[in-house]
């Protein structure tokens, strides 16, 4: 038989990840973050699906397979850029769902357009796997993993390059070459005639490209501004941190200044309108120099700290476009640190746009470093006067709940005890947000650093913090320290010259607490004296949302969701009440749901088939046994994987660096791992290999769980290029063998029975599309350890059920 076709294969494998990474990105943009979840569940579904499809016609296979083989990868280009078009076409609103039929239908239809392309690369794999020898699936599977993981690395630095439409034509292209490649590589008849049509496909997709355009949703910020008489878009820019889009207006000048008083006197000076991924917009703001055309940013809820003392020491979190730092210029504060994490909108306001902006960058008095803000204070031992978190999401998706699957270690309690730890004696920590109501973020903060002080073991708890609020912000400050007489009077004069509310002060009383932006009763005062009053498990037992604190083991602050107010606001939804929902988690819940119906009826329906058509008594193999094996080892696979990923963000402190090293670290080790496998077998039963492979994963996930943090701690000091040596390290051993069990299984059955190979790698990619959204359910609300420990007790529980030869095992099917 012809050599298998490695290097399409290869190829197919790094475009078909690559396409599933920039989906995210898409629909990040074009959409919202949550949507991420289901680009996953409908990549695995897409490979589950083909599974059951091979199934039916595996008879059919062998026959044909030098067709079509080449034939699924013409097909995966084509869906993956037609799909993707047709998709962004069909107008959906996740907030209509459950009054609006269509907007099922329309989700629907989406899904299944997304997951076109991921069944016709599974299926070409697959269908390798089923006409080579069984000596040679774990080489295929090795180099299945190994491209997949090349195409993790190698999307993050097209992203760097590239503007996402563009990238959007280029994996098409790669298809149509690992189909040319595909077509020399199985000696196909008549093969120089195909390189033809192949060719004017290619110019065809290049002559496209400069028309496909992003069709953003028309409800985020970006669509919004744009309906505004005389705005437009005057730049954009692009990378894996962001999509950034300028916007100026000509007729109606863009103001942007949250938590500005309604009595202030001084209009903003001229501002672009800045939109990260369509929304979140911030404000470049023009700066000549003239001090006082500032004094805008003292009527900000954000300026309170500079009335209590002049900090002398200044550290801004998210410096972004630079309100902050012009507040502090405003201020004459003579030492600023600015942390922030995109050098693409540094190098936009330092470059580009620096005569406009002021040099805010480029001034003796701040200090620019591109790190995340755990990073920068965990190598540093420096003190602050003043800690100030900048307001780095959009009100309106905060206020609805689609930020509610964003994982953020910037708020979490082991965060704030940090940010804690560095305070100068009598420092302040500031941290602003935006205003809902009932109230969310804002007590979940307080709460969060109630907590945090606690596990310093600090004292007077209730004196250490202060509330103040507007009718849009709310800003809370942690002292160092318990808030001294003369603090308070000065917090009470800033707030009444600026109409703004004292929410919280240890000295307040409730009929001081409600004065100029009144709600119907003293929500922020009445929640916030329960936390210092020793009533938190009360207030989180019966508060309408959940309030319980963000950990690292739980990074979802904006997650606020129970299920009895779900249900209220369903109720009054006429009334004004779907703004309460949390809607990145009920689209998280509904993915999950129809997947997981999916998921069952289509492993079923090729069970029943094969149940009909094929009898496999005799084999050794029983069709339940198979079916719990790779069901299992689909799930527990993509559980370990994504916790791992999660706890490596923490170490590197940029989700697309984690991102990016982690799951290339696990799919190019994994990738070793079934290569190796494959010599391992000539030596030791399949069996014996696959239960060592299980009992090293369950005890370097069990050890992991206790040695990663204290190992992080010690080695957070080092520059980054050294974590990520590290990180690869750490991860090498587990990925290696985890990629063990799948192919070692294949193998097995391959000696015993084709019949049931479609369907145990249906059943796979099945449990992978549950585990997808399960295993971010379960972090949710249980954390990260217990998502890597039902994994390792899934791993266990797959022994007896290998799909291996009576003489073998020595177990009873």
């Amino acid at each position: 038989m012809i050599r298998p076709p490695y290097i399409s294969v290869a190829i197919l494998s790094a475009s078909a990840l690559g396409y599933e990474i920039l989906l995210m990105r898409l629909f990040s943009i074009i959409q919202w973050h949550h949507f991420a979840y289901m680009i996953i569940a409908l990549a695995l579904l897409g490979y589950g699906i083909s599974g059951s499809l091979l199934s039916i016609i595996q008879p059919t296979i062998t026959r044909h397979y030098k067709w079509l083989y080449p034939l699924s990868l013409m097909l995966f280009a084509f869906t993956a850029l037609g799909g993707f078009l047709i998709a962004q076409s069909l107008s959906f609103n996740s907030e209509e769902l459950f009054w609006d039929f269509r907007q099922a239908i329309n989700l629907a239809i989406i899904c299944l357009l997304l997951a076109l392309p991921f069944v016709f690369t599974a299926s070409a794999i697959c269908m390798t796997f089923m006409v080579y020898s069984g000596e040679r699936v774990s080489t295929i599977y090795a180099v299945d993993l190994l491209g997949a993981g090349i195409g993790a690395l190698g999307i993050i630095l097209v992203m760097f390059l590239l503007m996402p439409e563009q990238i959007l034509v280029a994996i098409p292209l790669a298809g149509m070459a690992a189909m040319a490649i595909a077509v020399w590589e199985l000696n196909l008849p008549f093969k120089s005639r195909l390189y033809i049509p192949l060719m004017l496909i290619a110019l065809l997709l290049l002559n496209t490209a400069p028309r496909i355009s992003l069709s953003f949703s028309p409800y985020k910020g970006l669509m919004q501004t744009l309906q505004i008489k005389g705005t437009r878009v005057v730049d954009q820019y692009s990378s894996p941190l962001g999509y950034l889009t300028l916007v100026a207006s000509d007729e109606m000048p863009l103001r942007h200044a949250p938590g500005l008083s309604l009595i202030n006197p001084r209009e903003p000076p001229q501002q672009l309108g800045l939109f990260s991924d369509a929304d979140n917009m911030s404000a470049v703001t023009r700066f000549s120099g003239d001090i006082d055309a500032l004094s805008y940013l003292d009527r900000t809820t954000s300026a309170l700290p500079y009335h209590l003392r002049r900090p002398a020491e200044l550290l801004v979190i998210g410096s972004g476009t630079g309100a902050d730092l012009l507040l502090a210029r405003y201020h004459q504060v003579e030492s600023v640190d600015a942390l922030e994490l995109n050098p693409q909108l540094v190098g936009l306001l330092r470059n580009d746009y620096k005569t406009y902006a002021g040099e805010i960058y480029d001034n003796p008095s701040t200090r620019l470093h591109i790190a995340e803000a755990r990073d920068f204070l965990g190598q540093s031992e420096k003190k602050y006067d003043l800690i100030q978190i900048a307001l780095v999401d959009a009100a309106s998706a905060s206020s609805s709940g689609l930020y509610a699957l964003n994982e953020s270690y910037l708020y979490t309690q082991e965060a704030l005890a940090l940010y804690l730890s560095h305070l100068a004696p009598d420092g302040y920590l500031a941290i602003t947000r935006w205003i809902k109501v009932p109230p969310r973020d804002s007590l979940k903060l307080f709460l969060t650093a109630h907590q945090a002080m606690e596990s310093l073991g600090l004292g007077n708890l209730e004196q250490r913090l202060l509330l103040i609020r507007n009718w849009q912000t709310a800003t809370l400050l942690v002292k160092n320290g318990t808030f001294t007489s003369r603090e308070l009077a000065l917090a009470d004069t800033f707030c009444k010259a600026r109409l703004f509310d004292t929410a919280y002060s240890h000295r307040l009383t409730e009929a001081q607490a409600n004065r100029y932006n009144r709600l119907r009763e003293p929500y922020f005062y009445r929640a916030s004296k329960q936390i210092v009053s020793g009533e938190k498990e009360q207030l989180l037992a019966s508060y309408k949302f959940d309030l319980q604190p963000a950990s690292d083991d739980k990074p979802y602050f904006h997650h606020f969701f129970r299920w009895e107010s779900f249900f209220e606001a369903l109720k009054l939804r006429h009334q004004g009440g779907m703004p309460l929902i949390e809607w990145g988690y009920i689209i998280l819940i509904l993915t999950l749901v129809i997947t997981v119906l999916l998921s069952a009826l289509l492993i079923l329906l090729p069970l029943s088939i094969i149940s009909r058509n094929t009898d496999s008594t005799g084999t050794g193999v029983g069709r339940w046994r198979v079916f719990y094996y790779f069901f299992c080892i689909g799930v527990a696979f993509l559980f370990i994987e994504i916790a791992t990923i999660q706890k490596f963000i923490r170490f590197l402190h940029h989700p697309i660096y984690a991102i990016s090293v982690s799951l290339a670290g696990f799919l190019l080790f994994a990738g070793l791992g079934s290569f190796v496998s494959e010599r391992l077998a000539r030596l030791r039963s399949h069996y014996r290999i696959a239960a060592l492979s299980v009992f090293v994963i369950a005890s370097v996930s069990l050890g992991y769980l206790f040695l990663l943090e204290p190992l992080f701690a010690q080695l957070g000091h080092l520059a980054m290029a050294y974590k990520f040596v590290i990180s690869s390290l750490l991860i090498a051993p587990l990925a290696f063998f985890m990629g063990m069990p799948f192919p070692l299984a294949i193998s097995s059955l391959k000696q015993q029975t084709t019949n049931l190979i479609p369907w145990a790698w249906g059943i796979n990619g099945y449990a992978s599309v549950i585990s997808a959204g399960l295993a971010t359910l379960i972090a949710i609300d249980f954390g990260f350890t217990t998502v890597i420990l039902i994994a390792i007790l899934l791993y266990l529980s797959i022994l007896p059920a290998f799909p291996a030869l009576l003489e073998e095992t020595g177990h009873q099917n």
